[in-house]
């Protein structure tokens, strides 16, 4: 189990300026319940680059977030013909496309493709979060590739999102959050 007390307060002074607000914890913790409720004998590694890849997608807000322009000038950006919807980024990952709206609304049990907006629900988001990082399922990469016995790679683990784009900003911000895990309890 993630000692909370540790955690809340190394990230604040770490990577937040001294002060979180509610909503920022809010989504820390949905995080890291779903790790505590069934994956905690995982490598903390993986943990520490979703929060990374969390904190930022969000902008830091460590919340669900709606694409910044929604896709505006990507093919993803307009309407689809058959739904009318638009499938830009959205979440803590900022799911994108179609068929990855489809794909993960089937594994989830969530509409998402008439209802792409449930993404942005803090437990849906969480779960597309998880299941997308460690089977691969946005880039066919996964957290495993990159971080296990033989490997610890924290700037090419980007590529499981999106190539290396701000890699090695994303890269620091996964080692502080590595460290804010140091400290486990029971």
């Amino acid at each position: 189990m993630i000692n909370r007390e540790f955690f809340y307060d190394y990230v604040r002074g770490h990577l937040f300026g001294g002060r979180l607000r509610q909503s920022q914890v809010d989504g820390m913790n949905a995080i890291l319940d779903t790790w505590d409720g069934g994956f905690a004998k995982k490598d903390d590694r993986w943990l520490a680059y979703m929060l990374a890849t969390t904190h930022h997608e969000t902008g830091m807000t460590m919340q669900p977030i709606e694409e910044w322009g929604k896709g505006r000038g990507r093919s993803y950006g307009a309407p689809d013909p058959e739904t009318g919807q638009t499938y830009y980024g959205r979440g803590f990952v900022q799911l994108t496309w179609k068929n990855n709206y489809a794909k993960m609304g089937t594994r989830l049990k969530v509409d998402l493709v008439d209802h792409p907006e449930l993404a942005l629900d803090l437990v849906v988001a969480t779960r597309v979060m998880f299941i997308g990082m460690m089977e691969g399922s946005f880039t066919g990469v996964k957290l495993g590739d990159y971080f296990n016995p033989a490997k610890g790679d924290w700037v090419n683990a980007r590529r499981i999102i999106n190539g290396t784009d701000r890699a090695q900003n994303i890269a620091q911000y996964a080692k502080s959050y590595y460290a804010s895990l140091s400290h486990t309890t029971g």
